[in-house]
């Protein structure tokens, strides 16, 4: 699907498409959105590009030589945004071309930050004159969910972190599970971070002609450093509950063992008197007293009551 925007009042707004030739909108348009384009759309943009548009695989090349370069086409910056689906984070990578007169979109998921665009676009909050100001407003934004995303992470392990350390009747392997996803989506929240910081750096090259652009680029490298710095704290914590939770898990699992061990020790010897007077001999002096089955009886209790005295006088129960 492409979505189609021009700059109208230094505001971004979008092209209403219904009625119109595409071929006559994407001349026009100052931004190109292409969300998971099909073959007629593919081509419409190769008119654009004067080469074929980035494929999914060439998309998510990690190399830095194929995520950011300068060729015919304009200026590629491949960037990592970061989105939330069936309970867990993931990454998706966008291609984002940049051209004298347009900025051109292609991804393949459905991301937040590009809803929020559009809805800000919708509302005339979106200020941008050329389309590398709009680039970095689209940086800007990227850079502000991760934020937000954080300060969820943060929240969410303040909950585990009550779970572990104070709440006595929490179900520790549920505080392993849920600190297992939250490492997953701080580690992806880092990766996107790092490979901001890259795309920043490639800009700075590339954009110097524009000192209020620069100075954009600069503010932007600054926050993601601030980030950068949370998902290390973040990263602590979580390693730190985890450690926790498998320190208590080990202290419970200590506990059953020791109750164990403690009833062995204790039925050992009535399981030993019981043993001698089970045996068949014909000489057993016991086995003909008047007494003896009481005898036996108040041995095996006495031998199983002495280790149980003794132990709780030595504080080991």
């Amino acid at each position: 699907m492409l979505r189609f925007f021009e700059f109208k009042n230094s505001t971004i707004k979008e092209i209403p498409p219904e009625g119109r030739d595409p071929r006559l909108i994407i001349q026009q348009a100052a931004w190109i959105d292409a969300h998971e384009p099909d073959e007629g759309e593919r081509l419409l943009l190769r008119s654009l590009l004067r080469e074929e548009p980035p494929e999914s695989d060439d998309v998510e090349e990690i190399e830095a030589s194929a995520r950011c370069f300068v060729d015919e086409a304009g200026l590629h910056v491949h960037s990592l945004f970061l989105t939330f689906s069936e309970g867990r984070h993931s990454t998706i990578s966008v291609a984002m071309i940049l051209q004298e007169q347009r900025l051109i979109t292609i991804r393949e998921g459905d991301l937040p930050d590009f809803r929020l665009l559009r809805m800000r676009a919708r509302r005339g909050q979106i200020e941008a004159r050329t389309p590398a100001e709009l680039l970095l407003t689209i940086l800007e934004q990227k850079v502000e969910n991760h934020a937000d995303n954080i300060e969820d992470i943060h929240r969410q392990l303040e909950k585990v972190s009550y779970m572990v350390l104070e709440d006595p009747n929490a179900e520790l392997e549920d505080a392993i599970s849920e600190l297992a996803k939250l490492e997953d989506s701080n580690g992806k929240l880092r990766l996107c971070l790092m490979d901001t910081q890259r795309d920043l750096s490639f800009l700075l090259r590339h954009l110097r002609g524009d000192t209020a652009q620069t100075e954009t680029l600069r503010e932007i490298g600054r926050d993601v450093e601030v980030l950068m710095s949370h998902t290390a704290f973040l990263f602590d914590k979580i390693n730190f509950l985890m450690d926790s939770t498998q320190g208590f898990i080990n202290i419970e699992q200590n506990q059953i063992i020791k109750i164990f061990s403690i009833a062995a020790v204790v039925f050992l010897p009535p399981t030993l008197v019981a043993s001698i007077y089970g045996m068949n001999f014909d000489f057993m002096p016991e086995l003909h007293w008047l007494f003896g089955y009481p005898w036996a009886l108040g041995l095996m209790i006495i031998s199983g009551v002495a280790p149980y005295w003794y132990f709780k006088r030595k504080g080991w129960l």
